[in-house]
């Protein structure tokens, strides 16, 4: 993929999320260059083993990551709206984590500001994604659910 290529999904994804951050009352995030190296680097390691496994930054807590694998070459959309979708999963009336809703409450976390986006495809033509959070979201102690992740508001 070259590079304007991927400088134009990672335009996509940001876009994705920062529409969907807008209807859950989160500011817009900003693309990082440096995340968006680190995302790409993750995801051409992915790529080569194939195996979709979350990062040792990320089990540290140095960011947060949403990951994505298809058989297929993914769109920016596509990649975003599937992770969205969790959305349907989430409980407003009792916040916390779960890994059915994990992809979607990073995407829509309010204190992050900086979103990092890498792709690769690896040698059966499937693909990897990698998104990037900074700070991280999905914090798990007392009231970080209820501050962050914010109900969708209705458009009247």
């Amino acid at each position: 993929m070259g590079k304007s290529a991927s400088k134009q999904f990672a335009e996509e994804v940001l876009q994705c999320h920062n529409e969907y951050r807008i209807k859950h009352q989160a500011p817009p995030l900003k693309l990082s260059n440096k995340l968006s190296r680190e995302a790409a680097r993750y995801a051409e390691s992915l790529a080569s083993t194939r195996i979709l496994k979350h990062s040792v930054e990320s089990s540290r807590g140095s960011c947060g990551e949403n990951l994505a694998w298809a058989s297929y070459d993914q769109s920016g959309k596509d990649v975003a709206d599937r992770w969205y979708d969790e959305v349907k999963q989430y409980n407003f009336n009792r916040p916390g984590f779960s890994s059915g809703t994990g992809h979607f409450t990073a995407m829509v976390w309010k204190s992050t500001k900086k979103l990092g986006v890498g792709k690769a495809t690896a040698s059966d033509g499937s693909s990897f994604v990698v998104a990037r959070y900074f700070p991280a979201g999905n914090i798990t102690n007392q009231g970080h659910f209820e501050n962050n992740v914010l109900p969708a508001k209705t458009t009247s």
